[in-house]
Protein backbone atom coordinates (compact mmCIF):
# COMPACT_ATOMS: atom_id res chain seq x y z
CA UNK A 1 0.00 0.00 0.00
CA UNK A 2 1.22 3.49 -0.79
CA UNK A 3 1.88 5.40 2.39
CA UNK A 4 1.34 9.15 2.59
CA UNK A 5 3.44 10.94 5.17
CA UNK A 6 3.77 14.53 6.39
CA UNK A 7 5.39 16.90 3.91
CA UNK A 8 9.11 17.48 4.25
CA UNK A 9 10.87 20.82 4.04
CA UNK A 10 13.14 20.86 1.01
CA UNK A 11 14.91 23.82 -0.56
CA UNK A 12 12.70 26.12 1.52
CA UNK A 13 9.47 24.49 0.33
CA UNK A 14 7.02 21.88 1.59
CA UNK A 15 7.24 18.83 -0.68
CA UNK A 16 4.46 16.25 -0.46
CA UNK A 17 5.46 12.65 -1.12
CA UNK A 18 4.31 9.04 -0.79
CA UNK A 19 6.25 5.81 -0.51
CA UNK A 20 5.66 2.17 -1.36
CA UNK A 21 7.76 -0.88 -0.66
CA UNK A 22 10.25 -2.08 1.91
CA UNK A 23 12.23 0.85 3.39
CA UNK A 24 15.28 -1.42 3.35
CA UNK A 25 15.12 -1.80 -0.45
CA UNK A 26 17.03 0.53 -2.81
CA UNK A 27 15.22 3.85 -3.27
CA UNK A 28 13.62 4.65 -6.62
CA UNK A 29 12.48 8.26 -7.07
CA UNK A 30 9.72 9.03 -9.58
CA UNK A 31 9.52 12.59 -10.96
CA UNK A 32 6.37 13.61 -12.82
CA UNK A 33 5.96 16.12 -15.64
CA UNK A 34 4.61 19.57 -16.43
CA UNK A 35 1.62 20.48 -14.27
CA UNK A 36 1.24 16.85 -13.27
CA UNK A 37 0.89 15.42 -9.78
CA UNK A 38 2.32 12.36 -8.09
CA UNK A 39 -0.86 10.47 -8.96
CA UNK A 40 0.34 10.69 -12.56
CA UNK A 41 2.36 7.64 -11.55
CA UNK A 42 -0.50 5.12 -11.16
CA UNK A 43 -0.70 3.04 -8.00
CA UNK A 44 -0.42 -0.23 -9.94
CA UNK A 45 2.64 1.01 -11.83
CA UNK A 46 4.32 1.93 -8.54
CA UNK A 47 3.36 -1.45 -7.09
CA UNK A 48 4.98 -3.15 -10.07
CA UNK A 49 8.25 -1.36 -9.37
CA UNK A 50 8.04 -2.12 -5.65
CA UNK A 51 7.51 -5.76 -6.56
CA UNK A 52 10.87 -5.68 -8.34
CA UNK A 53 12.62 -4.84 -5.07
CA UNK A 54 12.53 -1.03 -4.85
CA UNK A 55 11.37 1.45 -2.26
CA UNK A 56 9.30 3.66 -4.54
CA UNK A 57 8.98 7.37 -3.78
CA UNK A 58 6.67 9.64 -5.75
CA UNK A 59 6.17 13.33 -4.98
CA UNK A 60 4.54 16.55 -6.11
CA UNK A 61 6.88 19.08 -7.70
CA UNK A 62 6.70 22.65 -6.45
CA UNK A 63 3.64 24.47 -7.83
CA UNK A 64 1.75 21.17 -8.33
CA UNK A 65 -0.36 18.84 -6.26
CA UNK A 66 -0.05 19.30 -2.51
CA UNK A 67 3.45 20.80 -2.48
CA UNK A 68 4.11 24.50 -1.96
CA UNK A 69 2.37 26.86 -4.34
CA UNK A 70 4.40 29.88 -5.38
CA UNK A 71 1.57 32.21 -6.34
CA UNK A 72 3.45 35.14 -4.82
CA UNK A 73 5.79 34.90 -7.84
CA UNK A 74 2.94 35.85 -10.15
CA UNK A 75 2.12 34.62 -13.63
CA UNK A 76 5.06 34.66 -16.05
CA UNK A 77 4.86 36.49 -19.36
CA UNK A 78 5.28 33.46 -21.61
CA UNK A 79 5.24 35.51 -24.79
CA UNK A 80 8.16 37.61 -23.55
CA UNK A 81 10.02 34.54 -22.25
CA UNK A 82 9.64 32.75 -25.59
CA UNK A 83 11.00 35.90 -27.25
CA UNK A 84 14.09 35.75 -25.04
CA UNK A 85 13.17 38.08 -22.15
CA UNK A 86 13.62 36.15 -18.86
CA UNK A 87 12.48 38.97 -16.56
CA UNK A 88 9.38 37.11 -15.35
CA UNK A 89 10.92 33.62 -15.10
CA UNK A 90 10.15 32.49 -11.53
CA UNK A 91 12.63 29.58 -11.30
CA UNK A 92 14.44 27.06 -13.49
CA UNK A 93 14.45 23.29 -13.88
CA UNK A 94 17.64 23.17 -11.81
CA UNK A 95 15.62 24.50 -8.87
CA UNK A 96 13.16 21.62 -9.18
CA UNK A 97 16.12 19.24 -9.20
CA UNK A 98 17.35 20.89 -6.00
CA UNK A 99 13.89 20.23 -4.50
CA UNK A 100 14.24 16.54 -5.35
CA UNK A 101 17.75 16.45 -3.91
CA UNK A 102 16.49 18.04 -0.72
CA UNK A 103 13.69 15.48 -0.47
CA UNK A 104 16.19 12.62 -0.67
CA UNK A 105 18.36 14.28 1.96
CA UNK A 106 15.41 14.73 4.33
CA UNK A 107 14.50 11.07 3.87
CA UNK A 108 18.05 10.06 4.73
CA UNK A 109 18.67 8.56 1.28
CA UNK A 110 22.26 8.77 0.08
CA UNK A 111 21.60 7.42 -3.44
CA UNK A 112 18.49 6.66 -5.45
CA UNK A 113 17.52 5.29 -8.82
CA UNK A 114 15.86 8.25 -10.55
CA UNK A 115 13.07 8.03 -13.12
CA UNK A 116 11.49 11.09 -14.72
CA UNK A 117 8.74 11.50 -17.31
CA UNK A 118 8.47 14.48 -19.68
CA UNK A 119 9.42 17.58 -17.64
CA UNK A 120 10.25 15.08 -14.91
CA UNK A 121 12.87 13.60 -17.24
CA UNK A 122 14.40 17.06 -17.60
CA UNK A 123 14.47 17.44 -13.82
CA UNK A 124 15.98 13.96 -13.47
CA UNK A 125 18.70 14.91 -15.96
CA UNK A 126 19.49 18.02 -13.90
CA UNK A 127 19.63 15.88 -10.76
CA UNK A 128 22.21 13.62 -12.43
CA UNK A 129 24.18 16.67 -13.61
CA UNK A 130 24.05 18.80 -10.46
CA UNK A 131 23.89 16.09 -7.77
CA UNK A 132 25.65 13.08 -9.32
CA UNK A 133 26.42 11.52 -5.95
CA UNK A 134 22.68 11.05 -5.36
CA UNK A 135 21.88 9.24 -8.62
CA UNK A 136 22.51 5.49 -8.74
CA UNK A 137 20.85 5.17 -12.16
CA UNK A 138 18.89 7.46 -14.45
CA UNK A 139 15.84 6.78 -16.61
CA UNK A 140 14.51 9.60 -18.79
CA UNK A 141 11.10 8.89 -20.32
CA UNK A 142 9.47 10.90 -23.17
CA UNK A 143 11.80 13.81 -22.49
CA UNK A 144 14.51 15.85 -24.20
CA UNK A 145 17.77 17.75 -23.69
CA UNK A 146 16.68 21.37 -23.83
CA UNK A 147 18.10 21.75 -27.34
CA UNK A 148 15.30 23.62 -29.14
CA UNK A 149 16.18 21.90 -32.43
CA UNK A 150 15.04 18.46 -31.19
CA UNK A 151 11.85 17.04 -29.75
CA UNK A 152 9.69 19.79 -31.21
CA UNK A 153 5.94 19.21 -30.83
CA UNK A 154 3.50 18.89 -33.66
CA UNK A 155 1.22 21.93 -34.08
CA UNK A 156 -1.73 19.94 -32.70
CA UNK A 157 0.21 18.84 -29.62
CA UNK A 158 1.54 22.35 -29.00
CA UNK A 159 -2.03 23.68 -29.13
CA UNK A 160 -3.14 20.99 -26.67
CA UNK A 161 -0.30 21.90 -24.30
CA UNK A 162 -1.07 25.61 -24.35
CA UNK A 163 -4.86 25.31 -24.32
CA UNK A 164 -6.71 27.66 -21.95
CA UNK A 165 -7.21 26.19 -18.49
CA UNK A 166 -10.64 27.30 -17.29
CA UNK A 167 -11.52 27.53 -13.59
CA UNK A 168 -14.83 25.72 -14.07
CA UNK A 169 -14.47 22.07 -13.05
CA UNK A 170 -16.40 20.52 -15.92
CA UNK A 171 -14.71 22.65 -18.56
CA UNK A 172 -11.30 21.87 -17.07
CA UNK A 173 -11.99 18.13 -17.10
CA UNK A 174 -13.31 18.26 -20.67
CA UNK A 175 -10.20 20.14 -21.77
CA UNK A 176 -7.87 17.68 -20.05
CA UNK A 177 -9.59 14.73 -21.70
CA UNK A 178 -9.40 16.36 -25.13
CA UNK A 179 -5.72 17.16 -24.61
CA UNK A 180 -4.96 13.61 -23.52
CA UNK A 181 -6.56 12.33 -26.72
CA UNK A 182 -4.24 14.50 -28.82
CA UNK A 183 -0.97 13.50 -27.14
CA UNK A 184 -1.83 9.92 -26.10
CA UNK A 185 -0.61 6.67 -27.62
CA UNK A 186 -2.32 5.92 -30.95
CA UNK A 187 -1.77 2.17 -30.60
CA UNK A 188 -3.01 2.10 -27.00
CA UNK A 189 -5.90 4.57 -26.67
CA UNK A 190 -7.17 4.89 -23.12
CA UNK A 191 -10.91 4.35 -22.57
CA UNK A 192 -12.89 7.57 -22.35
CA UNK A 193 -14.13 6.80 -18.85
CA UNK A 194 -10.58 6.25 -17.62
CA UNK A 195 -9.38 9.55 -19.08
CA UNK A 196 -12.32 11.33 -17.45
CA UNK A 197 -11.69 9.63 -14.11
CA UNK A 198 -8.04 10.68 -14.17
CA UNK A 199 -8.88 14.25 -15.14
CA UNK A 200 -11.47 14.52 -12.37
CA UNK A 201 -9.05 13.08 -9.80
CA UNK A 202 -6.38 15.58 -10.81
CA UNK A 203 -8.77 18.52 -10.66
CA UNK A 204 -10.25 17.52 -7.31
CA UNK A 205 -6.87 16.87 -5.68
CA UNK A 206 -5.27 20.12 -6.81
CA UNK A 207 -5.87 22.47 -9.74
CA UNK A 208 -3.17 25.09 -10.33
CA UNK A 209 -3.19 26.76 -13.76
CA UNK A 210 -0.76 29.45 -12.59
CA UNK A 211 1.61 26.77 -11.29
CA UNK A 212 1.50 25.09 -14.70
CA UNK A 213 2.51 28.40 -16.33
CA UNK A 214 5.43 28.87 -13.95
CA UNK A 215 6.69 25.33 -14.57
CA UNK A 216 6.38 25.85 -18.31
CA UNK A 217 8.37 29.06 -18.02
CA UNK A 218 11.08 27.08 -16.22
CA UNK A 219 11.27 24.64 -19.14
CA UNK A 220 11.48 27.39 -21.75
CA UNK A 221 14.04 29.46 -19.86
CA UNK A 222 16.36 26.63 -18.81
CA UNK A 223 19.52 26.16 -20.89
CA UNK A 224 20.35 23.32 -23.24
CA UNK A 225 21.65 20.44 -21.12
CA UNK A 226 23.47 18.66 -23.96
CA UNK A 227 27.05 19.65 -23.00
CA UNK A 228 26.46 18.90 -19.31
CA UNK A 229 24.85 15.52 -20.03
CA UNK A 230 28.21 14.36 -21.35
CA UNK A 231 29.38 14.35 -17.72
CA UNK A 232 26.67 11.94 -16.51
CA UNK A 233 28.20 8.65 -15.38
CA UNK A 234 25.15 6.91 -13.89
CA UNK A 235 23.78 3.95 -15.89
CA UNK A 236 21.19 5.59 -18.12
CA UNK A 237 18.13 4.39 -19.97
CA UNK A 238 16.14 6.63 -22.30
CA UNK A 239 12.59 5.50 -23.17
CA UNK A 240 10.57 7.26 -25.86
CA UNK A 241 7.41 6.61 -27.79
CA UNK A 242 7.88 6.50 -31.53
CA UNK A 243 4.53 8.28 -31.95
CA UNK A 244 4.99 10.97 -29.29
CA UNK A 245 3.60 14.23 -30.74
CA UNK A 246 4.42 16.47 -27.76
CA UNK A 247 8.12 15.70 -27.38
CA UNK A 248 8.88 13.99 -30.65
CA UNK A 249 11.27 11.08 -31.00
CA UNK A 250 14.31 13.19 -31.84
CA UNK A 251 14.25 14.51 -28.26
CA UNK A 252 14.74 11.04 -26.86
CA UNK A 253 17.39 10.16 -29.41
CA UNK A 254 19.32 13.33 -28.60
CA UNK A 255 19.14 12.57 -24.87
CA UNK A 256 20.57 9.08 -25.37
CA UNK A 257 23.27 10.41 -27.70
CA UNK A 258 24.33 13.07 -25.19
CA UNK A 259 24.89 10.66 -22.26
CA UNK A 260 27.87 8.31 -22.57
CA UNK A 261 26.79 4.68 -22.68
CA UNK A 262 23.07 5.43 -22.49
CA UNK A 263 20.69 2.77 -23.77
CA UNK A 264 17.80 3.92 -25.96
CA UNK A 265 14.45 2.12 -26.00
CA UNK A 266 11.94 3.38 -28.55
CA UNK A 267 8.45 1.93 -28.35
CA UNK A 268 6.22 1.75 -31.46
CA UNK A 269 2.71 3.08 -31.01
CA UNK A 270 3.51 4.93 -27.79
CA UNK A 271 2.70 8.61 -27.53
CA UNK A 272 3.14 11.04 -24.66
CA UNK A 273 1.70 8.88 -21.92
CA UNK A 274 2.26 5.55 -20.15
CA UNK A 275 -0.39 3.15 -21.43
CA UNK A 276 -1.29 0.30 -19.11
CA UNK A 277 -0.47 -2.22 -21.83
CA UNK A 278 3.17 -1.05 -21.81
CA UNK A 279 3.72 -1.09 -18.05
CA UNK A 280 5.36 -4.54 -17.97
CA UNK A 281 7.87 -3.55 -20.65
CA UNK A 282 8.63 -0.19 -19.05
CA UNK A 283 8.94 -1.66 -15.54
CA UNK A 284 11.25 -4.40 -16.82
CA UNK A 285 13.42 -1.81 -18.56
CA UNK A 286 13.64 0.46 -15.49
CA UNK A 287 14.48 -2.47 -13.23
CA UNK A 288 17.09 -3.76 -15.68
CA UNK A 289 18.79 -0.38 -15.85
CA UNK A 290 18.81 -0.08 -12.07
CA UNK A 291 20.22 -3.56 -11.54
CA UNK A 292 22.72 -4.13 -14.39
Amino acid sequence: MLVGVPDVRSNGLDIHYETLGDPADPALLLIMGLGAQLIGWPDEFCAGLAGRGFRVIRFDNRDAGLSTSLDELGTPDLTAILAGDPATVPYLLADLADDAAGLLKELGIDRAHVVGASMGGMVAQHLAIDHPHLVASLCSIMSTTGDRAVGRPTPEAAAALLRPRPADRQAAIDGAVAGARVIGSPAYPAPADELRRRAAANYDRSYRPAGFARQYAAIVASPDRTPALARVTAPTLVIHGEDDPLITLSGGRATAAAIPGARFLSIPGMGHDLPRELWPEVIDAIAGNATP
